[in-house]
């Protein structure tokens, strides 16, 4: 017989040398070892157990063992990470050093349905208890790694954060004095027609100036319409108008406003994970872990 890169095997031995057998619902595997020459049995849990880690056990208790690797039937290797109750169901070949031992488990007597529902339950109740065991741990290292990732995100947005009110300080500055000069050129525009109409010349002269002034603001009004496809409505100009200034602005500075909005994201992003993990139904720390870390 030979392995997975073609090279033979200088033994076979008959499967008598390993065998199987079930106690207490557990498979125990007895083989020989080769330095020590005694037969060793290994107990194993086939629902958690893998093969690597069996494997593992076979080497720890002889350290004469350079090699050891289980293959199928075929020829193919099996998987470290393969359980071993899925290997058990089938033939396969255990390689120790050059030596193959052809395995055929035994074939388990079908379990009644009532067994298997008990088994099943407990089965289940294994699993709850590792996850109630375990998942502690589990939230005070995620918490840990969320308020490590805060810090980290805080302390880059602290100078871009300074960089940005002053940004939005000049900006919201250039945009109120806009809106003071358009109050002073109305200002001066209705001064002037009244003057004109009433020291310089009469109604009837001004009143088509007038009109098509009325006109040219409409003309305006509905130019700005087209360019912005919005509606001329003054809170909406004031802030178009701000964030022109502010866009030209942190051009100047070299703000990174693309690289800021990651960061408020990836931070809004960190903190919602972190209440989620403190919300009362998911939460299982100790009171003193989140007190600590407040």
């Amino acid at each position: 017989w030979r392995g997975r890169e073609g090279a033979p095997y200088s033994t076979l031995v008959p499967s008598h040398e390993v065998t199987i057998n079930y106690r207490h619902g557990l498979p125990v595997i007895t083989l020989t070892l080769p330095t020590r020459n005694e037969r060793c049995q290994f107990t194993v849990k086939p629902v958690v157990t893998t093969v690597g880690a069996f494997l593992q056990d076979v080497q720890r208790e002889d350290k004469g063992i350079e090699r050891a690797e289980v293959f199928a039937v075929d020829g193919s290797k099996v998987s470290d990470a393969t359980l071993m109750e899925v290997l058990l169901m089938n033939d396969f070949k255990l390689v120790i050093n050059n030596t193959a031992y052809s395995v055929s488990p035994p074939v388990k007597d079908k379990l009644s349905s009532e067994h298997a529902t008990e088994m099943e339950d407990i089965k289940s109740l294994v699993h709850r208890l590792f996850v109630a065991l375990h998942v502690e741990d589990h939230q005070i290292r995620k918490e840990r790694e969320l308020l490590q990732k805060l810090d980290h995100l805080k302390g880059e947005l602290l100078p871009l954060e300074q960089m940005k009110a002053r940004i939005m300080d000049s900006a919201d500055a250039k945009t109120s004095r806009l809106l003071w000069v358009g109050l002073a050129l109305m200002s001066t525009q209705g001064g002037a027609l009244a003057w004109l109409t009433w020291w310089v010349y009469s109604w009837d002269i001004m009143e088509p100036v007038t009109y098509f002034i009325t006109y040219g603001s409409a003309m305006a009004f509905y130019a700005y319409f087209i360019l912005t496809k919005q509606d001329y409505i003054y809170p909406h100009a004031k802030d178009r108008q701000f964030l022109h200034f502010f866009y030209r602005k942190s051009k100047k500075q070299r703000f990174n406003v693309e690289r800021y909005n990651k960061l408020r994201d990836d931070l809004a992003e960190a903190e919602e994970s972190l209440r989620r993990l403190r919300q009362p139904l998911h939460l299982r720390l100790p009171i003193q872990e989140i007190n600590d870390k407040d």
